[in-house]
């Protein structure tokens, strides 16, 4: 593929996303010059598992451990449709010719909270951390970079990567908000490190981590963008019921919360408060899954698999939930209106999808019958946030019901809940797929077999799937990567349901209206950094 075909493939993408996801509400970025001072304050849902941004996948920990650290690259925090790479600790960057080689220019004068300075060898660190981690080390996104052979520092501030394959995606999945530069020389130590202790080049320190109540952190007085951050810090308030979350917010004891509420929540805050909130609201690349556990029988049977995926009336499912939850469109594989999306008419030709559920679940009734289980009972192993998991799993169960299964629902705590997880101790459980960026390289790895991605909780091994992926990876138009993506997702969803795949997200934001300089995007995990937040009187 050749340079100018790469960086014309790209640009069209990003052009097509603005335009699909372009129908956003609410203010951006506030005009105005910024006032310097003020404490932000936010509940969080759920508390961080660890603090190592390269292990784990949970907005429990980018909200409020984000902020003390920069990426080489990151989004651009203007921009609504969180699609534009933007340097970070990159001052610039260059591609081959042939794209296989991309060469970053870091920054000068950036020091760590410790007063060392952090150079390519910090980079090159923290990237070999992600892509290829020691034995012992977990790292969630390692499949994400299978297209990298190497990282090399070439000098103290350049960093180059090299490719076995030029892909569109590379930038997006460079600019990863979890991708935090840790220092070399306390990975080289102890690659554990980062699991218990912060130490970053953010723009704000870490002052304390009170678990059950709170997170603080202060401004970085030495922070190496001037005038940045205009807050004095930040405190996160750990509140796990969404109604208490909400009640903050209306007595103005919090001004945000980043993750999202339900529309009745956004319609309470407004009613309460009038002109003193402000409402943004985006799609949301965000979508609960069902891991059948493969481990398991009867779940080993795809027919059982497909079976619980046609179950579930998603139609009727969303005109009732949306009013309730934060969750919205029917969807596939890919946000609905985004360039690699399924049109309706053809997402209603797979299972699970067809817009006569009568006839449904009778296939449904009749695979279980196949299979040996016309009367199937099992465990179903659901995260401890309500919202939307609690409203979305009493649904599934209903539906379930309908197909004569008899379901009990087991609620982890949402701290614990991967380890769970990763230990394959369940029937079925509760998954998600929720991306920092839209694009079919970051949003379809977590379906790869799991000998290449270990954050695949339906324990199978699929090399078709597998094949497929780098296929869209490599396709060199749009239309060539459609199909392939089509593809992935007929034997994802309908082949082999692998995965179930319940309703998209829809974030509303509605937040104080003296908070200025943070725009929504269709993911909870960008502009998380707060270094362009500030207070107004």
């Amino acid at each position: 593929m050749s340079n100018n075909l790469l960086k014309k493939l790209t640009v069209g993408i990003f052009a097509t996303a603005v335009c699909a996801l372009g129908t956003m509400t609410g203010s951006a970025l506030a005009q105005g010059q910024p006032r310097s001072g003020g404490e932000l304050v936010f509940p969080v849902p759920s508390e961080p598992p660890s603090y190592d941004g390269h292990k784990e996948e949970t907005f429990g920990l980018i909200h409020p451990i984000a902020p003390h650290y920069n990426g080489l690259m990151r989004f651009d925090p203007t921009d609504p449709t969180g699609t534009k790479p933007a340097g970070d600790l990159a001052e610039s960057w260059t591609v081959s010719k042939d794209g296989l080689v991309y060469t970053f220019k870091l920054h000068k004068g950036v020091k760590f909270h410790d007063g060392s300075e952090m150079t390519a060898k910090d980079v090159k660190a923290s990237y070999d951390h992600i892509i290829f981690p020691p034995a012992g080390v977990f790292s969630t996104r390692k499949g994400q970079y299978e297209v990298v052979e190497a990282v090399d520092a070439v000098d103290p501030y350049t960093v180059r990567f090299r490719l076995k394959w030029a892909t569109v995606s590379f930038l997006a999945s460079i600019a990863s908000p979890w991708n935090f530069i840790y220092k070399a020389d306390i990975l080289a130590k102890d690659p554990h490190w980062y699991e218990t202790n912060i130490m970053g080049t953010g723009p704000f320190v870490f002052v304390e981590h009170v678990k059950g109540s709170h997170w603080v952190g202060k401004k970085n007085p030495n922070y190496w963008v001037k005038g940045k951050p205009y807050l004095d810090g930040y405190r996160a308030l750990f509140i796990r019921s969404s109604s208490a979350q909400v009640a903050a917010v209306r007595g103005e004891r919090a001004h945000i919360q980043f993750r999202g509420f339900t529309p009745a929540d956004r319609d309470t805050l407004k009613a309460a408060l009038g002109d003193k909130i402000t409402v943004q609201e985006s799609s949301w690349d965000c979508v609960l899954l069902v891991a059948p556990n493969q481990k398991k029988k009867p779940f080993d049977d795809k027919r059982v698999r497909r079976a619980l995926s046609l179950a579930l009336d998603r139609y009727e499912g969303s005109k009732a939930l949306s009013k309730i939850a934060i969750v919205k469109e029917v969807a596939g594989v890919q946000v609905p209106g985004t360039p690699y999306a399924t049109p309706p008419a053809e997402l209603e030709k797979l299972a699970g999808y067809w817009k006569d559920s009568n006839a449904s679940r009778a296939e449904a009734r009749k695979l279980l019958k196949e299979a040996g289980v016309e009367k199937l009972t099992f465990t179903f192993t659901n995260r401890g946030v309500p919202m939307p998991y609690e409203p979305l799993a009493v649904w599934m169960i209903d539906q379930w019901r309908q197909i004569g299964a008899t379901v009990k629902q087991e609620v982890v705590e949402a701290a614990a809940y991967y380890a769970t997880l990763r230990k394959g101790e369940f029937d079925v459980a509760m998954d998600f797929q929720c991306g920092y960026t839209v694009e079919p390289d970051l949003d379809l790895y977590k379906f790869t077999s799991r000998s290449r991605n270990p954050s695949n909780y339906g324990f199978y091994e699929d090399k078709v799937l597998d094949d497929l992926y780098q296929k869209q990876s490599r396709a060199t138009s749009v239309e060539e990567r459609k199909n392939f993506v089509r593809q992935f997702e007929k034997r994802l969803l309908d082949e082999e349901a692998h995965y179930l795949m319940t309703l998209q997200w829809h974030r509303t934001i509605p937040h104080s209206s003296k908070l200025h300089g943070w725009q929504v995007t269709p993911s909870h995990y960008l502009n998380n950094q707060l270094d362009t937040v500030w207070l107004s009187q």
